[in-house]
C-alpha cells in the first residue's frame, strides 16, 4: 500500500512538473527551500503550516483548509516541495474544471463532502478581512455584504440528512460554477489563494471612491464593499479611481441635470447606481458615454448588476447587441427618453425614464438577468454616477478597433459568447 501510493504521488509530481518551465522549478524549489528553512525542519524537508499561512496570508479554517489540500489531506502538518508542485500545477495551471473543482473542495472547510452556506459565509468573511484588513471595521460591518453574496447563491445538492429544509441543503458543482460566473471578484480571490498578498493580486483590488469633502459619505450607495464586487468584471486600469458625478439628493433629480454632470468630463465609462422604493439597490456599467442616440449603442464590456439583497453581476450573453440605451428629447413613443441597459425598447433589462421618477426592469436576454428588483415597475428614490478613471499609462487601445458590430469589435469575448449561443437573433 505505502509503496502503491508513493508511486503515485511521484507519477502526480512527474506530470505535475510537465507543466512548469525549468525557470519556474527552480523558483518554486526556492520559495520551498526558504519556507522550509523557516520551518524549524530537522533537514528543511517540508513547510510547517504557521509559516505557510503567514506567506501565502490565509487565516482562519480557509488556510487551514487550502493546507489540508495541498498537502493531499495526510494531516502530519508538512508540506513537501512535491506537494507544492502538484498544487500549483492542478490550481493555476490545470483545466477549468480542475481548478474550479479544487476550489470547490476547497470551500468544504468542514471536510464533510457538502458545500453549505454556512461553509462559504466563514471563506466570505476571511475574503473581507483579508480585503479590507487595513479598515478598522468588523466582520460584522461587511456582514450586509456577506449576506447579499449568499443570497445570490443555489444550493440544490441534499446533505444526505436532517428535514430538507433550505438550510439543509449544499451547493453542488453546477451551482457553484454558475455562482462564480455571477461573483467574478469572489472568484478571482479564490483563484490567487496561492500567491502572497499584494495590492496586485486578483480579486484585492478596491477602488478608491472620491467625492467632494462637503458630501456626507453616508448620503452614498456605493459602498467600497460594493465597487470591490462591481470590480471584478473589470480590468486592472480601471480598478484605480472612481469619481461622484451625479447624485440626485445632492445635484436634484433631474434627467438634464444627470447629462450636464456626466458629459465633457474626460471619463467613458461610468458606473450607474440606483436605490428603489423597495429598497433594492442594483445598477449598470456603462463602458461608453451617455450621450444622445435613437437606439441601442455599446459593447460587450457593460453589464448589470445587484447590489443589495442580492449581489451578482450579469454580462452580455452575445444574443443581441442592444447594450445601452441614452434618449433625450425625442417625441416618439418608439424612442422612449431616458437611459438604460439591455432587452427592447419598453421591456428593458434596466430603464429609467427622463422623469427620473420611474422606470421598468425585465428578465433580459441580452445580459442573462431577471428583474434586478423586487417588481419591474420601479420608483428609483436615489439615482448616481460614478465616472471610472482610467489609468493613464494602461490606456484600453480597443478605442482603435477595427469597425463593425459588436461581435467584431470584440473579438477577446468570442470564446465566451460561443458558450452561450451567439448565433442566436433574440431582440429581448
Amino acid at each position: 500500500m505505502g509503496n502503491s501510493n508513493s508511486s503515485s504521488v511521484n507519477h502526480r509530481f512527474t506530470s505535475a512538473c510537465r507543466a512548469f518551465t525549468p525557470k519556474k522549478l527552480e523558483d518554486l524549489k526556492s520559495l520551498f527551500v526558504s519556507l522550509a528553512s523557516q520551518s524549524q525542519s530537522n533537514d528543511d524537508s517540508y513547510v510547517s503550516y504557521p509559516v505557510f499561512q503567514a506567506y501565502f496570508g490565509l487565516s482562519g479554517s480557509l488556510g487551514e483548509r487550502m493546507f489540508d489540500m495541498v498537502t493531499q489531506h495526510r494531516k502530519d502538518g508538512k508540506l513537501t516541495y512535491e506537494d507544492l508542485v502538484i498544487a500549483k500545477a492542478t490550481y493555476e495551471k490545470g483545466t477549468d474544471d480542475e481548478i474550479a473543482e479544487f476550489i470547490y473542495q476547497t470551500l468544504d472547510v468542514n471536510g464533510n463532502g457538502v458545500l453549505t452556506r454556512s461553509d462559504l459565509e466563514l471563506v466570505l468573511e476571511v475574503i473581507f478581512k483579508s480585503v479590507f484588513s487595513s479598515d478598522a471595521e468588523t466582520s460584522d460591518d461587511y456582514k450586509e455584504m456577506v449576506d447579499a453574496l449568499l443570497n445570490a447563491a443555489s444550493f440544490s445538492k441534499s446533505s444526505g440528512g436532517g428535514d430538507g429544509s433550505s438550510d439543509d441543503k449544499g451547493m453542488s458543482f453546477e451551482d457553484f460554477r454558475s455562482w462564480c460566473s455571477h461573483v467574478p471578484t469572489v472568484r478571482k480571490f479564490l483563484g490567487s489563494l496561492l500567491t502572497p498578498p499584494s495590492p496586485a493580486r486578483p480579486g484585492y483590488q478596491v477602488p478608491h471612491l472620491v467625492y467632494e469633502d462637503s458630501v456626507d459619505s453616508n448620503l452614498l450607495l456605493l459602498k467600497k464593499e460594493y465597487a470591490w464586487h462591481i470590480g471584478g468584471a473589470l480590468p486592472h486600469h480601471e480598478l484605480e479611481e472612481w469619481k461622484l458625478l451625479y447624485h440626485s439628493s445632492l445635484h436634484g433629480q433631474s434627467f438634464n441635470t444627470f447629462l450636464g454632470h456626466t458629459s465633457n468630463t474626460g471619463m467613458s465609462a461610468s458606473v450607474l447606481v440606483i436605490k428603489d422604493r423597495e429598497g433594492c439597490v442594483y445598477g449598470g456599467y456603462a463602458s461608453q458615454p451617455w450621450e444622445r442616440n435613437s437606439d441601442f449603442y455599446g459593447d460587450m464590456k457593460s453589464f448589470l448588476f445587484q447590489l443589495n439583497p442580492k449581489a451578482s453581476i450579469f454580462r452580455p450573453t452575445g444574443t443581441n447587441t442592444n447594450i445601452q440605451w441614452c434618449a433625450t428629447n425625442f417625441t416618439s413613443e418608439n424612442i422612449p427618453n431616458g437611459i438604460g441597459f439591455g432587452g427592447k425598447i419598453n421591456h428593458f433589462g434596466l430603464f429609467i425614464s427622463s422623469s427620473f421618477d420611474q422606470g421598468q426592469t425585465f428578465s433580459c436576454t441580452t445580459f442573462g438577468s431577471p428583474s434586478l428588483s423586487k417588481t419591474s415597475r420601479i420608483q428609483p428614490e436615489v439615482i448616481e454616477c460614478w465616472g471610472i478613471v482610467q489609468a493613464s499609462n494602461e490606456l484600453d487601445t480597443q478605442h482603435n478597433a477595427i469597425k463593425g458590430t459588436v461581435l467584431e469589435r470584440f473579438k477577446e469575448d468570442r470564446n465566451m459568447l460561443k458558450l452561450v449561443g451567439m448565433a442566436s437573433n433574440s431582440n429581448e
